[in-house]
């Protein structure tokens, strides 16, 4: 999936002169016709594959971090001593190469690859805290990380994942991006080939999980109760949905599942105009893909300026012009009033061509099964720093989490799909004892035709923004601050300083 790193630099399999690498630096080079990047920690020289088991990022323009590399398109991190896999949104370890010292010269041999679940990330606990039965609500990116979590880290306990999406896990943020713009094929989207969970005895329950006994330690599926030891909550979000005249025509899609993102491709190839209703992430998104697919798009929402919110005036500004650039139309600082068959009648009563409509106003969290069990709640289920809910043996992780953020000092919930995934894996380890704080830097990404922008932290208030660079050069860096705290930088093509800014934020810098 992506773009795929290109064989150049030396033959390492040939050998290079030792001294030809810095302590804490890295070359890219071959072995055997693959890319291998090749790094120095400390006086080891280590060899991994060079492309990064997501997207296919280029590790040798990430960032060394001690035996640690860090891709600069979507921040996975892997061991340079292992390949492993160490945060998401990399599931997958890449490929470890042996290396070998003859005299001054550094040789790369041998390719050692293993199975993504294999039993290797190092996890001390006490065994009599483990537990034999876990069940995870949710097969979204918390679900699906934490059930192969504990299997990494050595669980051999039973795994039950319950979900009632047919399709789930899959890659949720390509539904609103280049699968939806139809420049990815199918087979990217499944997070895993047909058999993998029922080869390393995930078991996965298709039902709708209806009534949570904290007591009795069951949960209720279509009618079976289910026993758990430790229970993970990663119910996610649904789409809100807008109450007007016409919301339930057969031309009115949400975008949140892969059913609802082949509803739209398949009403996209008899379309000529579409409505996307809300200028949220989604909808500037599903609007930049109709596009894709040569659809004049208009775009009705209540904001002044796009994304002004998230991102600050100034990128918002730039992303309106973005989108106006490629052709779609604006309709601020407005609603709409009704929906009919064939047109958008707005607030001020202008009506607008539409035999397509798509609605991306935001996601409510999932929070009846943990509201109808008792569970202390604020605005999202309220978890500690180690994931854990007010009831004992249960955690939760994804969009229905809030909690105690040490790098902005509040207690906040986040919906990124990144976060999901790390939260799914910091609670798998600790339901086996691990205690381990979630402090990771939020990350998310964000694709506008050619553009994508990277943001690291988080801010939902600040006191200033400061500019670094000219957006319209897709040269850029925003912060956005509160007195002298940075709060969250967002940028265009400078991943460097994204990966560095966010490696300061962890060290609290």
């Amino acid at each position: 999936m992506g773009g795929q790193t290109q064989l150049s630099g030396p033959d390492l399999a040939a050998g290079i002169d030792a001294a030809s690498i810095a302590v804490g630096d890295k070359l890219l080079g071959h072995a055997q016709g693959e890319a291998v990047l090749l790094a120095r920690v400390g006086d080891e020289y280590v060899a991994i594959g060079a492309s990064c088991t997501h997207y296919g990022g280029p590790l040798a323009e990430g960032v060394i971090d001690g035996d640690t590399v860090r891709c600069p398109w979507h921040h996975a991190c892997f061991n340079l001593r292992t390949g492993e896999a160490l945060r998401a949104p990399a599931l997958s370890p890449v490929a470890c190469w042996k290396t070998e010292r003859r005299g001054e010269k550094i040789f790369v041999t041998t390719k050692v690859e293993r199975d993504p679940l294999t039993p290797s990330f190092p996890l001390t606990t006490d065994k009599s805290r483990v537990r034999r039965d876990v069940v995870i609500v949710g097969a979204g990116a918390a679900g699906s990380a934490a059930a192969e979590m504990l299997r990494r880290c050595g669980f051999d306990g039973r795994i039950t994942i319950v979900d009632n999406d047919a399709g789930s896990p899959y890659d949720r943020p390509n539904l609103s991006k280049d699968y939806l713009a139809g420049n990815a094929p199918e087979e990217w989207i499944p997070l895993r080939p047909e058999g993998f969970y029922a080869q390393h005895k995930i078991d996965v329950v298709r039902g709708r999980a209806s009534r949570l006994d904290v007591s009795a330690k069951t949960l209720d599926v279509d009618g079976r109760s289910i026993p758990y030891d430790a229970l993970l909550l990663a119910t996610g979000a649904d789409p809100v949905r807008l109450e007007m005249p016409g919301g339930d025509l057969p031309h009115v899609h949400y975008l949140r599942t892969l059913v609802d993102s082949r509803s739209i491709i398949q009403a996209a190839k008899n379309a000529k105009r579409a409505v996307v209703i809300g200028s949220s992430f989604i909808g500037l998104e599903v609007a930049a893909s109709l596009r894709a697919r040569s659809i004049e798009v208009h775009v009705v929402a209540p904001d002044k300026i796009p994304l002004e919110r998230v991102l600050g005036e100034y990128l918002g500004k730039f992303v309106r012009s973005l989108h106006e650039e490629k052709g779609v139309t604006f309709h601020l600082e407005h609603t709409v009033k009704r929906v009919e068959a064939n047109h958008v009648v707005l607030d001020d009563g202008a009506r607008i061509d539409a035999d397509l409509v798509v609605i991306g106003v935001g996601v409510r969290p999932r929070l009846d099964l943990a509201e109808s069990a008792g569970f202390a709640m604020d605005r999202g289920i309220a978890v500690n720093e180690f994931l854990e809910t007010s009831v004992p043996g249960v955690y939760a992780a994804g969009d229905i989490a809030r909690w105690p953020d040490p790098h902005s000092g509040e207690r906040i919930r986040v919906e990124h799909w990144v976060v999901a995934q790390r939260q799914g894996q910091t609670a798998a380890r600790n339901i086996l004892g691990a205690r381990q704080r979630f402090d990771y830097v939020p990350f998310f990404w964000s694709a506008h035709y050619d553009v994508s922008f990277n943001y690291v932290g988080h801010a939902e208030k600040w006191d200033r923004t400061e500019v670094d660079g000219d957006a319209t050069k897709h040269d850029v860096a925003v912060r956005l601050m509160r007195g002298e705290q940075l709060l969250a930088l967002v940028t265009l093509f400078r991943d460097q300083e994204s990966l560095e800014t966010e490696l300061e934020m962890e060290k609290g810098r």
